[in-house]
């Protein structure tokens, strides 16, 4: 007890650095241990290897006795035999086989009990060389199994002891050195809360030296955190003030491209109509080509104002992935059919390479990307072309589409989705072509490939070209592969509209005449109105409600079609399931789209064309037919 005494009097003199290394010594005493555990494993082996050896040995003299009487196939003298080897020490069984494995002698111990054993076979040369038999001799593992235990018991007893000795020992640091480390963790934790702290200088050199520097620090961090507070309590004000201002602006932008749109979108609907009116029954080859030039204008504008719907959409949250499993190659064929006039009259080439793969992915959507990349590439090409791939890459399916067009700079390629970001052009037929966007057709391919849950990637180089890659998830192909025809544009056929009465109610007296001119030339019976009143008034006077009622959105004094079309529902002579139901409009803000994409009526967005106000027609008639039969 004295000498222990002792030593925790001299230990208690050890610096805090004499007190770590003491500390690291106990890892060092554990590795030590370790290491004996490997020499003892070792030791453990190369005795069951002795006793292998062993084994041997007993066989291989056990195969010389057995020789002769096997070749006579002398059974008692082989018995004799085997019993012989079973006298060696710690063999357990002797057995003589002929070389077909025929047991011709065994002899098993019977004085000693039998546990665990190691089998060693061995052949029986005759003097002419060849195999006469073989000899099996187990011999017992009971010495080894003695020996692991005994080592063992001894390691556990060495490592218990040692344990015990880092546990004082840590104990021992731990009642040393913590009640300092523990003042000082408190009053971190009083300065994290943000209150001044400070501790007693106290303990071991090193600790002390720690204990000033902490309390110095805390001096110095209350005073910038008091300044740091100042600053930061300007730069939220100022942060605020941005953010309004950026709010303003972007509520500003949004109310002015719906403005804009909505406004602009009624005289190009009236004059979409106006033009195909004119060119209905003209033989004049210099009208023709002229209203040809006023179709290329509405077909530019339209470009333009589907941008903006496709943003305003965007915007508006009313878009939603619709999944399905379709081929891919129905789509390349779509883009193929649409682009491939456009390519030609430019004099590029466009390559659609056929594929077998499936994708899961929203038709739609993808068909929209698509179509955006590859009008953005020819837009941008001046000479070769557009190539669209795409390649499987492990569960999913690359599409690439790429130019040998005008390329991108580096300092421009990180900007070229963002919204109404642009690239000057570079070379004087891009100028002339008179195709400039607005800078958003990037933007909604990257606004669609975040709802669709996937990437696109770009990579260019200036003047060389450019490669757009848009990643989707694959499907197992499915057969006979749905057809997809119905829904591409102009896959159906246009039926005669000769004696159907279509009701149309617009506020705009301009559109209203482009409608009559139009669907009049499709043998329609027309039925306009301006308002509400009006629409009610034919009501009264018909004798049986239209076939199609087409109606704007937004009507004069602030009423809109869809109150338009459920007063008619209501009307005594009012509108039935068997009529068709079509909203026409040309607002852009984001609350009036989702209006009316929970509207349940189908809506076309202007300026509308006659092919595809003709064929939404027909596809409205046909579903409220089918609704009329149910």
């Amino acid at each position: 007890m004295n000498w222990n005494f002792r030593v925790l009097r001299g230990l208690a003199r050890l610096t805090f650095a004499q007190q770590l290394i003491l500390l690291a010594l106990v890892p060092a005493a554990l590795a030590t241990l370790a290491a004996i555990a490997v020499l003892t494993r070792q030791h453990l082996g190369n005795l069951t290897e002795l006793m292998r050896a062993n084994a041997q040995t007993v066989a291989l003299q056990v195969a010389t006795v057995a020789q002769a009487p096997l070749a006579r196939m002398d059974r008692r003298a082989l018995q004799r035999t085997a019993q012989s080897g079973t006298y060696q020490p710690h063999v357990q069984q002797v057995q003589i086989w002929t070389e077909d494995g025929e047991i011709v002698a065994n002899s098993e111990t019977t004085d000693r009990a039998r546990g665990a054993g190691l089998q060693v076979v061995v052949p029986i040369v005759g003097d002419d060389g060849r195999h006469n038999g073989k000899v099996m001799v187990e011999i017992s593992l009971g010495a080894v199994e003695n020996a692991r235990r005994s080592v063992w018991l001894n390691v556990v007893l060495v490592l218990a002891i040692s344990l015990v000795g880092v546990g004082l020992a840590g104990w021992w640091a731990a009642r040393r050195i913590s009640e300092p480390i523990r003042a000082l963790g408190k009053a971190v934790d009083r300065l994290g809360a943000g209150e001044d702290a400070s501790v007693v200088v106290e303990g071991t050199s090193e600790v002390r030296h720690l204990q000033h520097g902490f309390n110095q620090a805390a001096r110095a961090l209350a005073e910038s955190r008091r300044l740091l507070e100042s600053r930061v309590n300007e730069a939220t004000a100022e942060l605020a003030r941005k953010n309004q201002q950026l709010e303003v602006a972007s509520q500003a932008k949004t109310r002015l491209l719906a403005a804009a749109s909505h406004d602009l979108r009624q005289p190009l609907h009236a004059l979409t109509l106006f033009s195909d009116g004119l060119a209905n029954g003209e033989t004049d080859p210099a009208r023709l080509q002229r209203i040809g030039h006023i179709r290329e204008c509405v077909d530019s504008l339209d470009r333009l104002f589907s941008e903006l719907l496709n943003l305003s959409q965007l915007d508006a949250g009313v878009l939603q992935p619709q999944w399905a499993d379709f081929p891919l190659d129905q789509l390349f064929d779509e883009i193929s059919r649409n682009f491939r006039p456009v390519a030609e009259q430019q004099g590029l080439r466009l390559v659609v390479r056929k594929t077998d793969v499936w994708v899961r992915c929203d038709y739609v959507m993808l068909s929209r990307i698509l179509n955006n990349l590859v009008s953005n590439s020819l837009r941008h090409t001046i000479e070769g072309g557009v190539l669209i791939g795409a390649r499987r890459r492990g569960k999913g399916v690359r599409i690439d589409v790429v130019d040998t067009g005008v390329g991108i700079a580096l300092q421009h390629q990180a900007r070229v989705f963002e919204e109404f970001y642009q690239v000057e052009p570079t070379g004087g037929r891009q100028a002339a072509r008179g195709t400039r966007g607005m800078g958003l057709g990037l933007a909604t391919v990257q606004r669609l490939a975040e709802l669709l849950n996937t990437r696109v990637e770009l990579s260019s180089k200036l003047h060389k070209g450019t490669c757009v890659r848009v990643l989707v998830r694959a499907a197992p192909a499915a057969l006979p592969a749905p057809s997809l025809s119905t829904a591409l544009p102009g896959a159906e056929e246009e039926e005669s509209l000769a004696g159907v009465r279509i009701l149309v109610i617009d506020d705009e007296r301009t559109i209203l005449e482009g409608l009559a001119v139009v669907l009049s030339n499709w043998g329609a019976e027309v039925l306009a109105a301006q308002t509400r009143a009006e629409a009610l008034a034919l009501a009264d006077g018909w004798t049986q409600p239209p076939d199609v009622v087409i109606s704007d959105l937004l009507l004069q004094g602030g009423d809109n079609g869809l109150d338009v079309i459920a007063a008619l529902e209501r009307h005594a002579r009012g509108i039935g399931p068997g009529t068709a139901r079509l909203l026409v409009t040309g607002e852009t803000k984001p609350d009036r789209l989702r209006e009316v994409a929970n509207a349940g009526i189908t809506v076309l967005y202007k300026p509308v064309s006659p092919r595809v106000l003709r064929q939404a027609i027909q596809a409205q008639r046909a579903a409220a037919a089918l609704l009329l039969d149910a």
